[in-house]
């Protein structure tokens, strides 16, 4: 529910700042930001922001979110059983990211920032990602949920990675890779005269390491991994998913060149570079090559698209060298050696009588601004590269969550044109205000130490290199108890199989308020919507089923338009999952793939309903999510915590009822 907008009869209704499209800068006819911030309108009073937030109620913690907290974030004793509850969870995590206050030289701010840390948590606002909420104030103190690793050509180069890999997912961060440096199988080696076993070979390697440390105990680690669409080995990367569990810890993504869309445009082939020397390796038709990866991510959804030279059009500090990867979902561009801080706010909170609180969310973008930069300066990072790049750049990444809760709060539809100028507002907004966050913590602390080096030089200075980014936060977003990330709602009513063989029924709490107010509320008709019953569909007024439209029922452009509104104003860039349903045909995948890069997006994944053998949730009438089969556990088609379905979502399997998560 929305808890800042008038709520007595002396409160105003917050005016929008946004009266036209062209507000701070955004104008739908010119490209992304790829320059210098505007000037700071106004200072930043910190002491102020920190009272204001102080002073905001606690939320309330779904039974869910409580659960996932239990088996996942809350620290325990030896023998597993939690030792702190919630509110001592928070009180942990901002303990320790105000301690950044006293190393940075404001140890006059570090209560009145403690306190407004602990508050934006606890009331939901905004939530860090889970390796902060899970290590700050631990031992590991390993608070960064993104980084990409560099796979060099040699067997020390390759092995290093698969080292600091391993160290990285033992601390809960995901791990990206492009293996578009390694030679092609059949190349020369040098040393041994014999010949290269080529990529495919080594991200054997490298997901066999993930599956032993998972094994081990610890947070099942994540993977992203990336070739070149010129590599010579392109067709064996795209095929390497075709066996039902290959590969099961990598998400997958083409790097696409803006050649290759170009030629495909034309018609002509492409040739293929051997990267060990730069040499052509023959060629291949863009068209059928890009048939060829339609028609693999038509059949399991991978793999999905990277627009390399897009992402690296818009990163602030090209001479620090490409950008050849992302994190496990897509939405975190990174250097070799990079990490990155995450979080999200709440949007579904700052609905205010069908506007927007813009000076709520304001506060909110400004403390979340702080609070990862102090985060970046806590973080304990498992590798000296990794450790200097971040301090150079200091990049962090503020998203959203709850972005259809609150559509559905100002009434708007998911797939409109004005869900999609709503975007752009209130993204226009949170990129504007975390820049300028940013420019103040610059004057107060010091820009980032390659500021010089990067596109911000000779402007003001910024103590950023990136601001936003949009993840997908799934078990985030349980926490919070809202809308993942920029996704629709996926179900109204939901049966859920909990512990004990209990059944029970979860209803989107706006739905039924909605239902009450007009009339058509009843538990009959939301048994039946849960169980599947599509007449129960017929009683409920148009209107309504619009408004609560789910990931199955907007159509495709649309998620690739919300997509790509969103990213018109992210520095990083924005994971999401284009859901199709299991009747869809390769043209639409075709379809997506194209608009999202017309579009301007920097990367694209699709998923169609139960196009793998692991699937086991089937959307009845589209509104509700059943179990097809009850399987053993560890299979990877149910939750290997709790035995509940899994939910395909921007990218990750999500369990909604003990927040397990595979990316």
């Amino acid at each position: 529910m929305p808890r800042y907008g008038p709520q007595n009869a002396d409160a105003t209704k917050p005016k929008s700042p946004i009266g036209t499209p062209q507000y701070l800068g955004y104008n739908p006819r010119r490209p992304p930001f790829r320059g210098r911030p505007r000037e700071s309108m106004e200072p930043i009073c910190w002491s102020a922001i920190f009272d204001r937030i102080r002073r905001r109620p606690p939320g309330s913690l779904t039974p869910n979110a409580r659960l996932v907290l239990q088996r996942r974030y809350l620290l325990k004793n030896a023998a597993g059983r939690p030792i702190e509850d919630p509110p001592a969870m928070f009180a942990r995590v901002a303990d320790n990211i105000a301690e950044a206050e006293v190393r940075l030289g404001c140890s006059d701010l570090r209560d009145a920032a403690r306190g407004a840390f602990l508050s934006a948590m606890e009331s939901l606002d905004f939530l860090p990602n889970s390796p902060t909420l899970m290590n700050a104030g631990r031992q590991l103190q390993q608070l960064a949920a993104c980084f990409v690793l560099p796979v060099e050509d040699s067997i020390e180069g390759i092995f290093d990675a698969v080292k600091a890999a391993a160290l990285i997912h033992q601390s809960g961060g995901g791990t990206g890779f492009s293996f578009s440096r390694l030679r092609p199988s059949g190349d020369m080696v040098s040393t041994s005269r014999g010949q290269a076993s080529g990529p495919i070979s080594f991200m054997r390697v490298f997901n066999e390491a993930t599956r032993a440390i998972s094994q081990g105990g610890f947070r099942r680690g994540a993977n992203m991994g990336i070739l070149r669409i010129d590599h010579p080995d392109i067709r064996d990367f795209i095929r390497c998913k075709e066996a039902e569990g290959a590969f099961e810890n990598f998400n997958l993504s083409v790097a696409v060149t803006n050649d290759f869309m170009e030629r495909l445009e034309r018609n002509e082939s492409m040739p293929l570079v051997n990267p060990r020397d730069g040499g052509q390796r023959g060629s291949v038709s863009a068209a059928e090559l890009w048939a060829e990866i339609v028609r693999h991510a038509w059949a399991n959804g991978e793999p999905g698209l990277f627009f390399v030279d897009r992402a690296n059009a818009d990163q602030p500090t090209p001479a620090l060298g490409p950008i050849e990867s992302t994190n496990p979902c897509g939405e975190q561009p990174l250097l070799p050696h990079e990490a990155c801080n995450l979080g999200s706010v709440n949007l579904s909170h700052f609905a205010a009588d069908r506007d927007i609180d813009w000076p709520a969310l304001r506060d909110t973008v400004h403390l979340a601004v702080r609070f990862l930069d102090d985060a970046i300066e806590m973080s304990r990072y498992p590798l000296a590269a990794i450790d200097a790049t971040v301090r150079g750049n200091r990049k962090i990444g503020l998203g959203v969550m709850g972005w259809a809760d609150l559509l559905i709060e100002l009434g708007i539809p998911y797939d409109s044109d004005r869900a999609l100028e709503t975007a752009r507002r209130v993204m226009a907004f949170i990129q504007a205000e975390g820049r300028r966050a940013s420019q103040h913590l610059a004057v107060e602390r010091g820009p980032f130490p390659n500021h010089s080096r990067s596109l911000f030089a000779g402007g003001p200075a910024q103590r950023n290199a990136t601001i936003t980014t949009v993840a997908p936060t799934g078990t985030l977003s349980l926490i919070a108890g809202c809308s993942a990330g920029i996704e629709p709602i996926f179900s109204i009513a939901t049966e859920r199989n909990v512990l004990g063989g209990e059944r029970l029924l979860e209803v989107q709490p706006a739905f039924a308020r909605i239902a009450r107010q007009r009339g058509f509320y009843s538990d009959d008709l939301l048994e039946r919507m849960a169980s599947g019953d599509p007449d129960a569909l017929a009683r409920v007024p148009e209107d309504v089923l619009r408004l609560f439209a789910t990931a199955h029922q907007v159509a495709p452009q649309w998620h690739v338009r919300m997509q790509a509104a969103f990213q018109e104003h992210v520095d990083n860039a924005v994971s999401k999952t284009v859901n199709l349903p299991h009747a869809a045909r390769p043209a639409d995948v075709d379809r997506v793939y194209r608009l999202a890069w017309q579009l301007g997006c920097k990367g694209i994944t699709i998923y169609r309903d139960a196009s793998r053998q692991e699937q086991v949730l089937l959307k009845s009438n589209g509104r509700s999510l059943v179990c097809r089969e009850c399987l053993v556990e560890d299979d990877a088609r149910m939750c290997p915590e709790c035995g509940g379905p899994l939910v395909h979502e921007s990218g990750c399997h999500v369990c909604h009822g003990c927040g397990y998560t595979l990316c």
